[in-house]
C-alpha cells in the first residue's frame, strides 16, 4: 500500500510504550503486560498492524474512521492471502482456522465499531439494551470503562461468533447493530434539543470553555467534557473554525500517550497539567 512500516520487540519495548499502544488500541491488555517473545509491524499511521506470537501466531488489524468496515475487511483479506501464501495457517475443513482461543475459531475474525452514545448512556434502560444486543450475537462494551466507569461514552460493537457464520455476515451483523444504537442516539438527541436546547448549548459551550482554558484537568473530567463537546459539534451547537477529531484527542489525553511527548516522568500533578496544555492547544477556535 506504499506505506512504511516499523517493527517493534515486544519483549525490549519499555512498559510504557506498550501501554500506550494500548492506549491507542494496538495492544490489549494481555499484551500491554506481556513479557514473552513476540513483536509488532505497524505501519506509519497505524491503520494496519500485525501481532506476532501473542495469542496467536499472528494478529492482524485494520482500522478506519467511519463505518466502512468492508474497507477494513478488504484490506485485511488482501494481506492475510499473502502471508498465506508464504505461511500455510492451520486449517480444518469442519471448524476453520484453529486458533489458541477455541472461541476465535472458524473465521477468526473479530469486526468492531466504536460508537460515541452520550444521550443512550443517560437512559435507565441502556444497560438492559445493551444486554439484548446479546440476543442478535453481538457484544457492546464500553471503550475506556465499564457502567458508569466509562468516561467519554464510548463503546464498542463486536461480534460474540466467529463459528458457522461468514466474514461478510459478522460484517453486516456488526454495521446493523452500531447503526441501531446511533439511530436510537440521534432520536435521543433530537427530542433533548427539542426540549431543552438552551441547556445542551450551555454544556457544550461550558465544556469547551474548560478544555480550552483550564490549566489542570483530570482524565474524568477531560472525557467527560471532551464528550459533550463532541455532542455539541455533532448537533451544530458548535462550530470549530477547523475540523477536529475528537476521538483523537481522546486518545491523546491516555496517561501514557501523555507521558511519552513529555521529556521527563510526570506524577500526578504535573500529569494533569500537561493534559490541559495538550487539549488547549489541538482544540482549535470556535467560529
Amino acid at each position: 500500500d506504499g506505506q512504511f512500516y516499523e517493527y517493534e520487540d515486544l519483549e525490549l519495548m519499555e512498559k510504557l510504550d506498550r501501554t500506550a499502544l494500548r492506549e491507542r488500541r494496538l495492544l490489549n491488555r494481555t499484551l500491554a503486560e506481556k513479557t514473552t517473545p513476540g513483536g509488532i509491524l505497524c505501519s506509519e499511521d497505524e491503520r494496519v498492524s500485525m501481532v506476532l506470537n501473542a495469542d496467536d501466531h499472528i494478529r492482524l488489524q485494520v482500522l478506519a474512521s467511519g463505518l466502512d468496515l468492508q474497507e477494513c475487511y478488504a484490506k485485511a483479506d488482501a494481506l492475510d492471502d499473502y502471508i498465506n501464501e508464504k505461511i500455510p495457517y492451520a486449517f480444518n475443513e469442519k471448524y476453520g482456522y484453529l486458533t489458541s482461543y477455541p472461541t476465535n475459531v472458524g473465521t477468526a475474525m473479530k469486526a468492531s465499531v466504536v460508537v460515541h452514545l452520550p444521550s443512550l448512556t443517560m437512559n435507565k434502560k441502556f444497560q438492559e439494551l445493551l444486554g439484548d444486543m446479546g440476543r442478535f450475537g453481538t457484544t457492546v462494551r464500553g471503550v475506556y470503562g465499564r457502567g458508569n466507569e466509562n468516561y467519554g461514552d464510548l463503546y464498542e460493537v463486536v461480534n460474540q461468533k466467529t463459528l458457522g457464520i461468514t466474514e461478510q455476515e459478522i460484517l453486516e451483523l456488526v454495521v446493523n447493530v452500531a447503526g441501531q444504537l446511533s439511530a436510537q442516539e440521534n432520536q435521543f438527541r433530537e427530542v433533548s434539543l427539542s426540549r431543552h436546547r438552551l441547556e445542551r448549548e450551555d454544556e457544550a459551550y461550558k465544556s469547551y470553555g474548560v478544555l480550552k482554558y483550564a490549566r489542570r484537568m483530570t482524565l474524568k473530567e477531560a472525557m467527560t467534557f471532551l464528550s459533550h463537546v463532541w455532542a455539541g459539534i455533532a448537533d451544530g451547537l458548535l462550530k470549530p473554525a477547523e475540523f477536529v477529531s475528537i476521538y483523537r484527542l481522546m486518545i491523546g489525553i491516555q496517561p501514557a500517550n501523555l507521558q511519552k511527548r513529555s521529556s521527563k516522568p510526570l506524577g500526578r500533578e504535573e500529569l494533569e497539567a500537561e493534559r490541559a496544555r495538550y487539549l488547549r492547544e489541538e482544540l482549535p477556535k470556535l467560529v
